[in-house]
């Protein structure tokens, strides 16, 4: 018993055959089930501490605890694998449908279920071959959900200000970029360092693309117009972190515009289908990021150059026309002096038409002052009307009040006590209603007619001649007191009244007529002529 794998059982049970053939039955040990279960554990697990087992993965899942359970097989057989939430997470791959992997872990039983497993440690994809089918799985995977379609791909800027690098701090990549960026067109970049190749480098990666993305516009570190994830060459499997569907998304989810160079030219990872653009090489995303500024000065200088000479002709063209513009125009003093003598005429017409206006008005206002009634008058009558109005609202008034009285007798012998009652109650309070209605319509009545009383008033005292003769105008009334407005009716020799604004005089009209000239006295030196008299002549 000493080469068998099993321990004897833990009982005090002595075999009752020794002595016996070993082949009896009598001499076999016995075990309970869960005794004959732990010796299989023992066994297995120690017999097989440690194994490399290579497979293809089927049905994984992933329960609620975070453990991972799965199948490996091949075309003969069948191994049920457990990876423990600890090393699930750090795990350098996520298993998937199909896909052929190599398996490190110690082999174990499940006493539950009377089953073998294998609790798996760590996982690699088993070889090139099982790389490239994950890969093509990915893409189409990606393509179906539109990720790399060219019309979700943004333009690149122009000249970005800040260029954001996502690549290893301590490699040649970053410093080929660097050095690049200076030789064509320097700007602020900021390097977000992390690993391009690893377990943890799909998480840096992801990290950084997203934390740029994260940054503000007017934070302390400033956001990047422009985004470059870059890695020198390698085999697939250390390029494989860019083949990662996490990094892809996070590239493809990136709202500011992303170069993917990693690799070489012939190399090609997921990457490079969901970024905005791809170089070959990250000396290439340099030359694609920025132009090269000695080119950008020259092309100003040409085009600075280009424009001098435009502005330079066309200002000699336009020189040219003007200068036969102003020979085929007269000589602008001619011109302003033919206009300065026709606003003279113009300004001599308007003064004679003011006088003349202003004295028709005279004329006009002295015969409306004499036709119009004094407000006095105009008060007297408003108020007999309103007097009148107010006596008649009044008969009206106690008239519907006497029929409604009356109609009221009339109803009161057809109707009962309470309803003659209440008829009259309702009678009472119509009549108060009528006499209060009454009493605001003679009311408002009043009050609008002494409104009117008041603007007439005010356009009477506008009117009055008394406001004329403020205005320099001179009342003339013959010895009756009637006016006189026409020169005809001035007699030579008349005496007549002159009414001024702050009292009147009396004058002596001479001459011949309306029209004539005043005879001349003799004097020792010659007056000047008289003028012709117009339709008012001065009166002394």
């Amino acid at each position: 018993m000493e080469d068998s794998p099993f321990a004897p059982p833990p009982t005090d049970a002595r075999d009752p055959s020794e002595g016996q053939p070993n082949n009896a039955p009598g001499n076999l040990p016995e075990y309970s089930v869960s005794e004959i279960s732990q010796a299989l554990k023992r066994t297995v697990e120690s017999t097989f501490d440690r194994v490399r087992v290579r497979g293809e993965i089927s049905r994984p899942t992933r329960a609620a605890s975070g453990h991972v359970y799965l199948t490996l097989k091949d075309d003969k057989s069948v191994l049920d694998g457990i990876c423990w939430r600890g090393q699930a997470q750090r795990l350098s791959i996520q298993p998937e449908e199909g896909m052929e992997v190599i398996c490190v872990g110690k082999l174990t039983t499940y006493p539950g279920r009377s089953k073998y497993q294998i609790v798996i440690e760590s996982m690699e994809l088993a070889g090139e071959g099982a790389l490239l089918k994950l890969l093509e799985e990915r893409k189409r995977r990606l393509a179906a959900e539109g990720l790399f379609d060219d019309a979700r791909k943004r333009p690149l800027p122009y000249l970005p200000k800040v260029i954001g690098v996502v690549t290893s701090p301590t490699g040649a990549v970053i410093r080929d970029i660097l050095h690049r960026l200076v030789d064509r067109y320097p700007v602020h970049v900021l390097v977000w360092p992390v690993l391009v190749q690893g377990e943890a480098a799909k998480d840096q990666v992801s990290a950084a693309i997203r934390g740029f993305n994260a940054l503000g516009n007017d934070g302390p570190v400033p956001r990047p117009d422009l985004l470059i994830v870059a890695r020198g060459g390698g085999s697939l499997e250390d390029l494989w972190t860019f083949n990662e569907e996490e990094v892809a998304r996070a590239a493809a989810e990136s709202e500011i515009p992303l170069i993917s160079a990693v690799g070489h030219e012939t190399d090609t990872t997921l990457i490079d289908f969901v970024s905005d653009r791809r170089a070959p090489t990250p000396t290439a995303a340099a030359e694609i990021a920025v132009p090269v500024r000695a080119d950008l000065i020259a092309r100003v200088m040409e085009n600075e150059t280009r424009l001098f000479h435009a502005v330079t002709r066309r200002l000699g063209e336009a020189g040219t026309h003007l200068t036969g513009l102003a020979r085929g125009l007269g000589d602008p003093r001619q011109l302003i002096e033919s206009r300065a003598q026709a606003v003279d005429y113009a300004w001599s017409a308007i003064g004679g038409a003011i006088d003349r206006r202003v004295e028709r008005l005279g004329l006009h206002l002295t015969g409306m002052a004499g036709r119009l009634v004094s407000p006095a008058q105009q008060i007297e009558r408003f108020g007999d009307r309103v007097k009148s109005a107010t006596e008649r609202l009044g008969i009206a008034g106690q008239t519907r009040l006497r029929r409604a009285e009356e109609h009221l007798a009339h109803l009161g012998t057809r109707l009962s006590p309470l309803r003659i009652d209440r008829a009259i109650t309702d009678g009472a309070r119509e009549a108060d209603r009528l006499g209060h209605a009454l009493d605001a319509s003679a009311t408002r009545r009043i009050d609008d007619l002494t409104a009117r009383l008041s603007a007439l008033d005010r356009v009477l005292e506008s009117n009055s001649f008394e406001r004329t003769l403020e205005r320099g105008f001179v009342l003339v009334r013959d010895a009756d007191g009637t006016p006189i407005t026409q020169a005809a009716n001035a007699v030579a020799g008349q005496t007549v009244g002159l009414r001024f604004q702050d009292g009147e005089r009396a004058a002596v009209i001479d001459g011949e007529g309306s029209g004539g000239k005043p005879k001349a006295k003799p004097k020792p030196k010659e007056k000047p002529k008289a003028k012709p008299a117009t339709g008012q002549e001065s009166l002394f």
